[in-house]
């Protein structure tokens, strides 16, 4: 599968093992090496989640986010278009690794470090696929403090059965090399103050999905 390009646009997509697509993202590549691939996303940058995901957010209430847990353990679940909002994204994203690590800025510089417990990718034509695997661990800017988020929902899905005792134990064994990460100052983390100072490129529109990226299903593997 050939390297994208800076400045491309490539699409996230979290697929559950069903084969059919959760959630889409639309972002912009910035760089593309053997060691991560990194994206970031703009304001206006087009998606597609739940659509109770999207009720969730409209309504202010995360009671509803269960719901579309229990949903996905049916294997039964609407998408809805959505829009980025609010903040701008960088993600680092190693294809092997079983979490990403993102910042987030808004117009008074980054907000936190935020990272992702997921799959691995699989690159596609369009960009890559993972599967969120729930749980989060929210770091300020200067790397001082951590908060794990999301054990609630974490917990639920297990019970679910949405993500496996298999996975599970890679969700801890990525926790602990996140946790190495911030100790050693390694990844990203090794270059904080770049990644402090960044900013989305003002000559980038939002991206957009592409007009393939509309089906709900994942295309079976060659």
């Amino acid at each position: 599968m050939r390297s994208f390009d800076a400045g491309e646009t490539v699409v996230r997509r979290d697929v559950h093992r069903s084969g059919r697509v959760w959630s889409e993202q639309a972002l912009r590549v910035v760089a593309d090496t053997s060691e991560a691939l990194v994206t970031a996303c703009a304001p206006g940058a087009q998606a597609r989640w739940p659509a109770l995901y999207a009720k969730a957010r409209a309504d202010g209430d995360r009671s509803v986010r269960t719901e579309a847990f229990d949903a996905m353990a049916t294997g039964e679940w609407e998408l809805a278009p959505g829009m980025w909002q609010e903040t701008e994204l960088l993600l680092w994203k190693p294809p092997a690794a079983w979490f990403s690590i993102n910042a987030f800025y808004t117009s008074a510089g980054l907000r936190n470090w935020y990272v992702n417990f997921e799959h691995p990718t699989r690159r596609t034509l369009d960009g890559f696929d993972t599967f969120d695997l729930t749980v989060d661990l929210v770091v300020d800017p200067e790397l001082s403090r951590l908060t794990w988020k999301d054990e609630d929902e974490y917990a639920h899905v297990r019970r679910l059965g949405i993500v496996t005792d298999s996975e599970h134990q890679a969700v801890d064994e990525a926790r602990a090399q996140v946790l190495g990460m911030l100790e050693e100052r390694s990844g990203p983390f090794a270059n904080a103050a770049a990644w402090t100072s960044w900013r989305w490129d003002a000559a980038w529109p939002p991206p957009r999905l592409p007009l393939s990226a509309t089906t709900g299903v994942a295309p079976a593997e060659s």
